[in-house]
């Protein structure tokens, strides 16, 4: 009895508190994820997306985010970007500044390049802070108090759900392979397995997704989310969207000046 008290206090433990992020209503944090991705979107100065992805990395420490996970997720989305962001500077007209070989190097590609990487951190490190944050039974709820169609935010839970099941089947399977010494090289027999993962994958899923189904007919659901009631806006709530709003309109004012 003591050794799981003890286990339940390491995990709690283990478990990030939530930051005033967290304390904010759904409603507030997902119009405020999209009203900043709508301003980041419209900033073409540089010195502007700078702010703006400073905003962003101050709602992310407000949010508590984990500094190891968030760092990834930003470093693959730049990893994704980066055959773009090589090519912006030699195929954008503009003045040159240097040159490599016959190709020669615009200050216009550049900038246009900083404007990407800014724009696309600034969105994607608010949106994590703000509606990443949101669990998705909350999400649902808060999406049907904005008065999203039923439809919408019954295929986004459900989608969530579901590539949840998704993940934890292939662990499951890939927790398997490893039990059975199964080591991944260049041959037929590491690719014939791999075959064999996604198929079982895909069977095991759609068993475990019936289940779920089962359990939610169970349970009462009959197509549609039923809300009990919309709780009203708290004082903690109107601050952060005053206090955010705020920073939203100087900086669309800025650009709007500049």
């Amino acid at each position: 009895m003591t050794d799981l008290i003890a286990a339940d206090r390491r995990r709690a433990d283990a478990e990030p508190t939530p930051g005033l992020v967290q304390r904010v209503d759904a409603r507030v944090r997902i119009v405020l994820g999209f009203a900043f991705a709508l301003v980041a979107v419209s900033l073409s100065s540089l010195p502007l997306l700078s702010l703006a992805l400073v905003i962003a990395a101050v709602l992310a420490a407000l949010a508590r985010l984990p500094a190891g996970p968030t760092l990834r997720r930003m470093l693959g989305l730049d990893a994704f970007m980066v055959p773009i962001l090589l090519l912006l500077p030699f195929t954008v007209p503009g003045e040159p500044v240097a040159a490599w070989g016959s190709y020669a190097i615009s200050i216009d590609g550049i900038e246009q390049a900083a404007r990407i990487v800014l724009t696309a951190n600034a969105v994607v490190l608010a949106l994590l802070a703000l509606v990443g944050t949101i669990e998705p039974a909350m999400l649902g709820h808060a999406l049907l108090g904005l008065g999203v169609p039923d439809k919408l935010a019954r295929m986004l839970l459900l989608t969530v759900r579901y590539v949840a099941v998704l993940r934890t089947e292939y662990e499951r399977l890939r927790t398997a392979m490893r039990a059975r010494a199964f080591r991944a090289a260049s041959s037929r027999h590491t690719w014939t397995t791999f075959g064999y993962l996604f198929g079982m994958l895909l069977v095991r899923s759609f068993e475990r997704s019936e289940r779920i189904v089962d359990a939610m007919k169970c349970r009462g659901f009959a197509g549609r989310y039923f809300v009990a009631g919309t709780d009203p806006l708290r004082r903690i709530d109107w601050g952060f969207a005053a206090a955010v709003s705020s920073l939203l309109l100087v900086l669309g004012a800025a650009q709007a000046i500049g």
